[in-house]
């Protein structure tokens, strides 16, 4: 039997009508539903099946209802097992209730808290972020390294796939590192929508602020290997995977490298648990020969 991982996606996977179908069908995901707005306090299930998109693009909303989205498809995934977890940035945090780390209310509340915190911190320190296409990434690191300085903060932020880098930092400086790509080749170069520099110095208060409720959870070890977005590696040890927490809100997402290091660990077959495609396409660009599919609808059960 092949080596199986779960995937989970993150920040840019949400889309208006997510999950709809599946709370309008089964009754689980409707408990699931209701328990979630319970702990939130909104009626996150309307602008998650209604939108307006500009609502749902909310940091602080985006983040909870693609939480809620993947693990309502979890809950009712009875018939896979998963050798390994990753989860895109964001998606770290399914991965915690994929491997029993943490149950769905606590890791909800710290879902919350995180996407609270890095729209506070966007709004404290202003930043974007930018993906550019067609250059490696010894290139864009130079390139940031060039402009940073003790003020001018640019860093690459998501090492996606070849080819395809996102970088995060102060406005001025992510457009000079954007001026700068085009300049040496870069085939596509675009500013994301996004309400900070996710991922770099500049969510060092988002650290702060998360900090608090990660000491007042009691974690337990993953009962599956999470492959963590910080150093691409495999861990199940329930105080790193809290340190790893912090650290990903300021350091680079490694997911070529994730894809990478499992396929060498023997994952053949990748199964994206959430909104969208998105972590498809990034491993058919890593690896051709793995494979890939997802579970977005509810129609994605039974084909």
């Amino acid at each position: 039997m092949s080596k199986r991982a779960f995937l989970f996606p993150g920040q840019g996977s949400q889309y208006v009508g997510m999950a709809k179908d599946i709370f309008e069908i089964s009754q689980i995901a409707r408990n699931k539903v209701k328990k979630a707005e319970d702990i939130l306090g909104f009626n996150i299930s309307e602008v998650m099946f209604n939108g307006p998109k500009e609502k749902l693009q909310q940091t602080e909303i985006t983040q909870p209802a693609i939480f809620l989205h993947s693990t309502i498809i979890l809950d009712l995934l009875t018939s896979l097992d998963a050798d390994a977890l990753a989860g895109h940035s964001l998606g770290e945090y399914t991965a915690l209730v994929a491997g029993e780390v943490l149950p769905f209310e606590n890791t909800l509340v710290l879902v919350k808290n995180r996407g609270d915190a890095m729209a506070k911190a966007g709004e404290v320190q202003k930043g974007t972020m930018a993906a550019i296409i067609g250059l490696n990434a010894e290139t864009i690191n130079d390139i940031c390294n060039e402009i940073s300085d003790g003020t001018k903060v640019v860093q690459c932020a998501n090492y996606n796939s070849p080819g395809q880098i996102v970088i995060s930092g102060n406005v001025e400086s992510v457009k000079n590192a954007m001026d700068i790509s085009k300049e040496r080749g870069a085939k596509i170069i675009k500013e994301l929508n996004v309400s900070g520099a996710f991922h770099s110095p500049l969510m060092n208060g988002a650290v702060n602020r998360l900090q608090d409720t990660l000491t007042s959870l009691e974690f337990n070890d993953s009962k599956i290997s999470i492959y963590t977005n910080v150093n691409a590696r495999p861990i199940k040890d329930s105080n790193e995977i809290k340190s790893m927490l912090l650290k990903q809100l300021s350091s680079p997402v490694r997911w070529e490298e994730t894809i990478r290091n499992m396929r060498n660990d023997g994952i053949e077959e990748f199964i994206e648990i959430g909104p969208g495609k998105v972590l498809q396409g990034l491993v058919k660009r890593i690896d051709r020969s793995a494979k890939y599919w997802g579970i977005d609808k509810y129609s994605d059960f039974v084909n």
